[in-house]
């Protein structure tokens, strides 16, 4: 009766670990600088204009097998917008843009993700902006995963989406090329436990 019981206990051990191998935690590699969230909009139909978020934190949980079940969970400081041009990033921070006084952080947490061949997938979830919390889609790609030099391991993914400045009631007009703004997102997480 005492031998059953000591199995049983080992196998719930062994039930748990082998599902902890297969599901697992990042945390988005912010600190080492291997994560970025970057923005492009046309400058007068012209050409790009390229900008990022020097500061966000976030995590994500992945399973291989079962990237479905994914989740994110990332937060950005707005006043972190970097343009490499300090007065437009002051105008960019100004109540005509991000409002970074009144909104000082946007978020985004995902709702579902749908799979599709060749490590891609799309990613849903609600973005809230400037006030205004919308469901976008991000298309995504499963870049590679495994150990680094450091003895942790390691998951990565590209990302992009676009929308429109007005859908989060950013109401400044630079003309018709200029209406909707692209996130490009790179992401490396490092494996948490």
């Amino acid at each position: 009766m005492q031998l059953n019981k000591v199995a049983g206990i080992f196998m719930g051990f062994i039930l748990l670990a082998s599902s902890q191998l297969w599901a697992a935690d990042y945390q988005i590699d912010t600190k080492g600088a291997h994560a970025f969230i970057q923005f492009r909009v046309k400058h007068l139909g012209y050409s790009w204009l390229y900008g990022r978020f020097n500061t966000f934190e976030g995590s994500f949980s992945y399973d291989e097998k079962k990237p479905e079940a994914t989740k994110v969970n990332v937060t950005i400081d707005t006043a972190s917008v970097d343009s490499n041009h300090a007065e437009r990033d002051k105008h960019l921070r100004s109540d005509d843009f991000l409002d970074v006084k009144k909104y000082p952080k946007a978020t985004f947490i995902s709702k579902k993700v749908m799979p599709k061949a060749d490590g891609k997938a799309v990613l849903v979830g609600d973005l809230t902006l400037h006030g205004v919390t919308k469901e976008v889609s991000i298309d995504v790609t499963a870049i590679g995963g495994g150990k680094d030099p450091w003895g942790g391991y390691r998951q990565g993914f590209q990302g992009s989406t676009s929308f429109k400045l007005k859908d989060f009631n950013i109401k400044k007009d630079l003309g018709p090329a200029a209406q909707e703004v692209e996130l490009i997102l790179s992401i490396e997480g490092i494996r948490q436990g």
